[in-house]
């Protein structure tokens, strides 16, 4: 008989839900921590600032270079929080697969996966958008062992 997964217990945090994003007392509580990831993993993968507005959900330059400025009262909707979600999960992911150098570059590298047609990860995400956030996700928790 397999044993139970235990779901760890860490104060004021539940592993066992998703959070609900359509409340906003949970996007003010995690806008700030995803906009810091957010500029960290696109400052570490060398992206341009117009290609990160459109990772966003092609947001205007003003509210992008206002983000770092208005971290504490910034509140990101619902469809932000999840691309930002999903590119922190592709994150993880190459770091997990690929050493620091490779997991860095990798979203700006040509892709010979049929999935790219030899263009570069990146530019398959900004081509789908959200949806081809999500397949990269898929593509890289499965290459990892993920479900």
């Amino acid at each position: 008989m397999a044993a139970a997964a235990t779901i760890p217990q860490i104060a004021g945090y539940r592993f066992d839900v998703a959070a609900d994003l359509s409340d906003p007392s949970t996007r003010k509580r995690l806008s700030p921590i995803g906009i810091k990831a957010f500029l960290a993993i696109a400052e570490k993968w060398g992206i341009k600032d117009q290609d990160a507005r459109d990772l966003l959900g092609g947001i205007s330059s003003g509210t992008f270079y206002g983000l770092e400025k208005s971290l504490d009262t910034r509140v990101l909707d619902q469809d932000t929080l999840i691309r930002i979600s999903l590119l922190v999960g592709i994150f993880k992911a190459l770091n997990i697969l690929y050493s620091q150098g490779l997991a860095d570059a990798w979203m700006t590298l040509p892709n010979s996966n049929p999935m790219f047609r030899g263009s570069t990860p990146l530019g398959y995400i900004l081509r789908l958008g959200q949806p081809g956030m999500l397949k990269v996700r898929q593509l890289l928790d499965a290459r990892r062992g993920g479900q």
